[in-house]
């Protein structure tokens, strides 16, 4: 008689959990296009950036440090500018 009961649940836990799957696919499917028209909105700026005579490696590389913590990006820079010096690259 259990027996029964649980293999008459089976199928809405399988259709509930079928949904469950779907839904989470669908939010990814969204979030991905959201994620490709903000990536598509972010190389207009750099293009229009670039058309108004801006380097655009440089404007990239300033984004990046000012994503760091200063006292990180303080750390790099001094790890950086102790390489160069071994290097011969700073006077």
């Amino acid at each position: 008689m259990a027996d029964a009961a649980v293999h008459h649940d089976q199928p809405a836990v399988h259709r509930f959990a079928k949904d469950q799957l779907k839904a989470f696919v669908e939010r990814v499917e969204r979030l991905e296009e959201e994620k490709k028209a903000i990536s598509d909105d972010i190389r207009d700026v750099y293009g229009e950036a670039k058309v108004n005579g801006f380097d655009v490696k440089a404007l990239r590389s300033v984004v990046r440090l000012r994503k760091q913590d200063i006292n990180e990006r303080k750390e790099q820079e001094a790890i950086l500018e102790t390489y160069l010096h071994a290097l011969g690259m700073l006077a």
